[in-house]
């Protein structure tokens, strides 16, 4: 870790947090004059993706059998390589797609985006015997290394704490450093506990996060909203992640108890437990928006990790850059977010963060084309789902977490009646495809990007589920816990091999 990585960390614990502040609201006020001028409304819904991997070892290298799929760090002249970002974990890999208009073109622009850039990104790891894997959490840890080691490695340099295996990013070293830190960060789930001096725990998990850009920045509140009454129903279908790496269970946990009392998606624990530690709570699944206003306010308004100072250039945006440098530590399971580069590109639109890495592109597409979908819908016919209490949905939320779609998740169908079970996905998915069409889709193109969630439903299968059912098949054998939660990590990674960029979870059983 270099010195100058602390004493870039230092420079930002230097900025004045009052002043930070300041700016920060000053900026505000820019903003929504900017949105009550009409500069960010647009004439058309827009869509992108941000789709996160993890590396691991495609095992041509490996020195045992128990080093193949193992956790790895992907060099970062690579990263540039490969045309992706660096995310927290020096293992973590980034892709943005390009946004695109929602109509079936944009659509397909999204899906061979994907599929182009991660083959070359495939291709290129390759030869570094690295995989880049889509999935909720890694298991395996690195060849010789315990995940908490990994997770709990880290330096003090004139001071500073810097974590040893996190990305060079002044940020995310900073949130451990700040006057307002807590003494550790502690990761929480059952059976589960792990203190570390930086948030690096974090890095355990990974994500896809579709965007939606609304036409009229006014009605930001009213299909936010409605996105947080789908994403309980979209979490359930979506969850990936029941399982840790077996050293950071209890020593006196049993197979049997990490496999009854587990969640379906640990992924919402750990960015909850570990940001929220201390006096922050940072990610949490918002309240109701009134008004657009209201949207801005809430960054505002959010406590402060990290006050780094801003450079201002001639971006558009660049007039409330300091309120962006905040919203970018403002985590919210359902975001909004107001940027562009110039007023023409200007935009409003939501981050939908709750879905965890998919087996498959087909499957991650899904996701992306279901919230566009709906968001395309469900607004504009007012469905009566937008009377659900907030708290009713809040409560979906972490059912969804904990059980995935086998608990009980509230809905209002079309009619005005309580549903749930099939008869909820049987709303959700209709106005899904129906939002498809009137985005321009043929009922076979929305039946196709859709299919991968039928799938899931008619079955009842989820990837934990799948998950779930390889680790007690391995365990029923004869296999100790830890070989149990290999195999089946290993098996997951060789099915994706064959399935990643053509096929679809469904393929898997």
């Amino acid at each position: 870790m270099s010195d100058d990585l602390a004493e870039r960390v230092e420079d930002v614990l230097a900025v004045d947090a009052a002043e930070f502040e300041a700016q920060a609201k000053a900026d505000a006020e820019v903003l929504k004059r900017e949105l009550r001028e009409g500069t960010f409304d647009n004439h058309q819904s827009i869509v992108g993706l941000e789709y996160e991997f993890y590396a691991v070892s495609d095992g041509r290298w490996s020195a045992s059998e128990d080093d193949v799929h193992a956790l790895m760090r992907v060099p970062r002249r690579m990263l540039g390589l490969m045309g992706f970002e660096k995310e927290l974990g020096l293992h973590n890999a980034e892709m943005t797609t390009s946004p695109q208009p929602l109509n079936p073109h944009g659509l397909r622009a999204q899906e061979s985006e994907v599929r182009a850039r991660l083959e070359a990104a495939l291709d290129c790891a390759a030869a570094e015997g690295i995989r880049l894997v889509s999935d909720g959490m890694w298991t395996i840890p690195p060849a010789g290394e315990t995940a908490g080691e990994y997770l709990t490695d880290s330096i003090r340099d004139d001071g500073v704490r810097l974590a040893t295996n996190m990305s060079d990013s002044v940020r995310y070293h900073a949130m451990a450093n700040g006057p307002t830190a807590p003494p550790s960060f502690t990761l929480e789930a059952p059976h589960v506990s792990l203190e570390a001096d930086t948030v690096m725990p974090e890095a355990l998990i990974t994500s896809i996060q579709p965007h939606y850009q609304v036409p009229q920045a006014e009605d930001l509140p009213h299909f936010f909203n409605y996105a947080l009454r789908v994403a309980g129903p979209l979490l359930a279908l979506g969850v990936n992640s029941p399982f840790f790496p077996a050293d950071l269970y209890d020593d006196d946990a049993t197979p049997t108890e990490i496999l009854d009392d587990g969640w379906d998606e640990h992924r919402i624990a750990v960015f909850e437990s570990v940001l929220n530690s201390g006096d922050h709570e940072k990610v949490t699944f918002p309240e109701d928006l009134d008004t657009v206003e209201d949207a801005v306010e809430r960054v505002v308004t959010d406590s402060t990790m990290v006050p780094m100072s801003v450079g201002r250039g001639d971006r558009f945006d660049d007039q409330f850059a300091t309120l962006r440098r905040k919203h970018g530590t403002y985590w919210r399971w359902v975001r909004p977010v107001f940027d562009g580069a110039s007023r023409s590109s200007a935009n409003a639109r939501i981050e939908f963060r709750p879905i965890a890495g998919q087996p498959t592109v087909r499957d991650s597409v899904a996701f992306q084309a279901a919230f566009a979908g709906l968001m395309e819908r469900l607004p504009r016919q007012d469905h009566p789902v937008i009377d659900l209490d907030w708290s009713t949905a809040n409560e979906n939320f972490y059912t969804a977490m904990r059980e995935g779609p086998h608990g009980d998740i509230a809905w209002v169908d079309i009619d005005g009646d309580e549903v749930s079970g099939a008869e909820l996905y049987e709303d959700l998915l209709v106005h899904a495809r129906d939002g498809l069409r009137v985005a321009g889709c043929t009922e076979q193109e929305a039946n196709y990007y859709l299919e991968p969630l039928r799938q899931r439903v008619e079955t009842g299968v989820t990837p934990a589920d799948w998950k779930r059912e390889r680790v007690r098949e391995a365990l029923d054998a004869g296999a100790d816990f830890e070989t149990a939660l290999q195999q089946m990590q290993r098996e997951y990674v060789e099915q994706q091999s064959e399935t990643l960029l053509e096929g679809e979870f469904a393929d898997w059983f």
